[in-house]
């Protein structure tokens, strides 16, 4: 039912059900982050025995109960947030939700330039005998085990980001494809003028690169940059849109981002926990410790897709509703 056939009432409960339904998501989701973190790094068992599963460590039943917990303080959460606010539309919800997005995606744009220049800082250092006059015997010795590095080094460095990122309104995903090129310019000024080339030097416009194509894909679907096919899209009207954009925020987007979150997270040696918990760097000797890092990139992937999915499901659903306000979706199509 339209928002112009349906009574105030109907019309608010039916808004508040969707609303819950795309906090429902985010909650969850943040939930078997969380979990992830608690059973894979702090060695809790995991809400599996529960189920009749393998335990991850030796800690108590209890600890598998107060994860589970997790799950449901989740729901409860959604549902609390939506009934406080029900005076907000599903367009602020939207704004809300993408808002949240860029901060966590400004985060990481910051993380990957500091950890990027201070991790090539330290391998140049190394390869070529500095690292030592400069921070000493054992500090140096510490610097080249990943564990070390990563745990001591990229790791304030990160939470350092998220400071910094709540101080900027820039993503600076422009900024970061100019240090791509600049970086991969200084790669070949290094080869073919000075007959100098490290490993550490290829690793960083990898690592910058990387970040900027996984991190870039929640702002460019907010932007409606991503190529559309829409031999049929650009005929309808848009609250036929809205239906076509709702239904593909689920049924293609959310399910996509939450195989990944599952598949990468669901064990210990899953492709994105595995690298990160061990730390895991390249084989070049004096290259980036950073591969770990680049393993992670997928799991922010498609957790700042899912909230944007999420943000893009509830502007659809407002468009269906013909709430005012809606964005242009053909000014960014590629026909």
């Amino acid at each position: 039912m339209s928002a112009q056939g349906a009574t105030p009432h109907t019309a608010q409960g039916s808004a508040a059900s969707f609303r819950i339904f795309g906090w429902l998501i985010l909650m969850i989701m943040a939930a078997f982050v969380l979990n992830n973190y608690l059973t894979y790094w702090q060695d809790l068992p995991g809400v599996a025995p529960i189920f009749g599963g393998v335990a991850n460590g030796s800690a108590p039943m209890f600890w598998s109960w107060l994860q589970l917990a997790l799950y449901v303080a989740a729901i409860v959460v959604a549902v609390l947030l939506v009934q406080r606010s029900k005076d907000r539309t599903l367009r602020e919800d939207s704004k809300k939700i993408s808002d949240i997005n860029a901060y966590l995606i400004r985060a990481m744009f910051f993380a990957v330039l500091i950890v990027g220049l201070v991790d090539a800082a330290i391998s140049f250092l190394r390869v070529e005998g500095l690292l030592e006059a400069v921070v000493g015997t054992d500090m140096a010795a510490n610097l080249g085990r990943s564990q070390f590095r990563g745990g001591y080094i990229h790791m304030p460095l990160i939470a350092a980001s998220f400071v910094i990122a709540a101080f900027t309104r820039t993503l600076g995903f422009t900024w970061l494809a100019l240090l791509v090129v600049v970086a991969e310019l200084l790669i070949v000024i290094g080869r073919f003028i000075l007959s100098y080339e490290q490993a550490f030097m290829a690793d960083l416009v990898r690592f910058w690169y990387a970040a900027l194509f996984l991190f870039a894909s929640a702002y460019t679907l907010l932007e409606e940059g991503h190529v559309r096919v829409d031999v049929f899209y650009a005929g309808m009207g848009p609250k036929t849109k809205g239906y076509v954009n709702a239904i593909g925020s689920v049924v293609l987007g959310m399910s996509l981002c939450a195989v990944i979150i599952f598949i990468g997270m669901g064990g210990k040696q899953n492709v994105i926990n595995a690298p990160i918990l061990s730390y895991e760097t390249t084989q070049a000797g004096f290259g980036l410790y950073v591969k770990y890092l680049m393993a992670g990139f997928l799991g922010v992937f498609a957790v700042s897709m899912m909230i944007q999915f999420v943000s893009y499901f509830l502007d659809a659903i407002a468009d269906i509703r013909g709430e005012p306000g809606g964005r242009d979706h053909d000014s960014h199509a590629v026909q």
